[in-house]
């Protein structure tokens, strides 16, 4: 498809015109709506949308939206950003990640704190990158710290099916992948559960398939509708989530169908399924313990393992955030970011306090940039 083509199918999808209508719509069932409904956007990525489009602006006074733990940097915990920074230091050590992970705070400090220490950290677009930095270090380990949901497990999976099949030497892993189901499970179980219905994550399904939810409509009678990150896509859900509640349905929808299906991308699943296992536990920044809600390296490709070889040195010991960051409160969908009483003061991006401020992703960013906060 040609750029200009591209360009008339996203303004499409960004038409004042077309938003304007659905709110009209979405304002029309509103009415008939028994109760008010707390939407929950699983992903950082929604949440930028509806902040930066002003959706949230849009919604009558009984739809809200509500921010949930689909931020990869955001959840990941000190004591997983302290075992990056510490291998980081080695001296044989060249650490590779993504660009979200430099500013993100552990308890000795930030990676891009390691960097000023002399550290050699190097973030990347691509894991796959990650073989030239091998290739062009061949005296060096170089370790990918992976991070992210499943839409970034399999590109992992594919650096991994490179190393192992060209018999690359001095490429390790540190695997920090997690899932979404296991999270929205937990958040539905809580005392203090405000989640009426989702908006299910796109990258995120165009992976796994719009499969993984069934359990959310059929266990716990939450509907679920996943959505593409344009801002029509958006407010086509909250349209459709408005029109189950007032037919009294309950289903799994998708609203993405130009690059969802039910199924997934099988051949992504299936590399994945290759090289990774469920780890039993995983520790979620602001969310505490959830079982079975990470990947690890399955046992035949332990010698890869940054974790297992570098053991001694890594400590396993759980570090809490700031008393003063809500940032769990908020990816927990009981509090917003300007409930924060250190939002936009003592914690910006500059000199963030938690992780929402600091990934590109994060609720507290999204709201600071466009707030008119910067």
């Amino acid at each position: 498809m040609s750029e200009l083509k591209l360009k008339d199918l996203y303004d499409g999808f960004r038409d004042p015109k077309a938003i304007k209508a659905l709110k009209k719509l979405i304002d029309e069932e509103s009415l008939k709506l028994p109760r008010k409904i707390n939407v929950m956007e699983v992903c950082g990525g929604h949440t930028h949308t509806i902040m930066k489009y002003g959706l949230n602006q849009l919604m009558p006074k009984n739809i809200e939206f509500i921010h949930g733990p689909g931020c990869p940097v955001c959840v990941m915990p000190k004591e997983r950003i302290d075992h990056a920074y510490i291998l980081s230091l080695q001296d044989d050590v060249i650490l590779v990640t993504l660009g979200d992970m430099i500013k993100v705070p552990g308890s000795n400090g930030s990676l891009q704190d390691a960097r000023s220490k002399g550290a050699d950290v190097r973030f990347v677009y691509s894991p796959l990158d990650t073989i030239k930095i091998a290739l062009e270090n061949p005296t060096k380990k170089i370790i990918f710290f992976a991070i992210g949901f499943e839409t970034t497990t399999p590109m992992t999976a594919a650096l991994l099916e490179h190393v192992t099949k060209n018999k690359i030497e001095n490429i390790l892993f540190h695997i920090n992948h997690i899932t979404v189901p296991e999270p929205m499970r937990v958040l539905l179980e809580s005392d203090d559960c405000k989640i009426d219905a989702f908006i299910g994550p796109s990258h995120v399904s165009v992976i796994t398939g719009s499969k993984i939810y069934e359990e959310f409509v059929k266990n716990y009678n939450k509907p679920v509708v996943v959505a593409g990150f344009e801002p029509v896509d958006v407010m086509q859900s909250i349209l459709a989530l408005t029109k189950q509640f007032n037919e009294q349905r309950c289903e799994l929808e998708i609203e993405y169908s130009r690059a969802v299906s039910y199924d997934g991308n099988l051949a992504a699943q299936r590399l994945n399924d290759k090289y990774f296992t469920r780890a039993t536990h995983f520790r979620w920044r602001g969310l505490g313990d959830i079982p079975d809600s990470a990947l690890r390296l399955k046992d035949e490709y332990s010698y890869l393992d940054a974790e297992i070889i570098y053991k001694d040195i890594l400590p396993n010991k759980k570090i809490d955030d700031h008393k003063l960051c809500i940032c769990g409160d908020i990816m927990r969908g009981v509090a917003k970011p300007n409930d924060c009483k250190v939002f936009g003061t003592a914690c910006k991006p500059s000199s963030p306090l938690g992780s929402c401020m600091v990934s590109s992703e994060g609720a507290c960013s999204a709201y600071y940039k466009y707030g008119n906060l910067l």
